[in-house]
């Protein structure tokens, strides 16, 4: 039998250099965050590993490779922060040979309507990224799960858990 808890599933973050550094990193604090709490689920069976954030089309198609490669690795989580522009990831997605899900989620659970800044919906807003990369998604006529909703929420692990073991059982194949 199979054993789930060895397998791997990749959390990827896309964004792009055009806010700089400081908020590259924060993204990446965030994607940390995500991982731990998600990883606390009895739900999910597989692991989940952090990947850097990707902000060019160069580290995305290095991404899809890897994964490709990697033998514990049973498919990606793909979550676009803020203006994650969709089209640096049509080559990496076109080699990919894993199934993946995108994670169509925001960090924050809801928006601070009082006190709302730009800088506050550069760093934590993903709306634009994911609707982007949703349509891609769609355009390219990509085999993939859209999960949608706070990912901190029942309902999403749920059906992360449920995509995840399908992806294992695809890896098993």
């Amino acid at each position: 039998m199979l054993d789930l808890s060895k397998l791997e599933l990749w959390l990827a973050t896309g964004s792009q250099h055009l806010y700089g550094a400081e908020v590259l990193e924060k993204v990446q604090e965030h994607a940390q965050e995500m991982v731990r709490v998600l990883s606390q689920s009895d739900q999910i069976p597989a692991r989940i590993v952090l990947k850097p954030v990707l902000a060019s089309a160069d580290s995305i198609v290095k991404l899809c490779l890897d994964a490709n490669a990697h033998s514990q690795c049973i498919g990606l989580l793909l979550w676009m922060h803020t203006f994650s522009p969709a089209r640096m990831w049509i080559a990496g997605v076109n080699t990919l040979r894993k199934p993946f899900a995108h994670l169509h989620t925001q960090y924050n659970r809801s928006l601070p309507w009082s006190t709302i800044d730009m800088d506050f919906m550069d760093l934590n807003q993903a709306a634009h990224g994911d609707r982007e990369f949703g349509f891609l998604g769609a355009r390219m006529g990509l085999n993939r799960k859209v999960i949608a909703g706070f990912w901190q929420d029942n309902e999403v692990i749920e059906e992360m858990a449920t995509w995840s073991r399908a992806a294992a059982a695809w890896h098993d194949a």
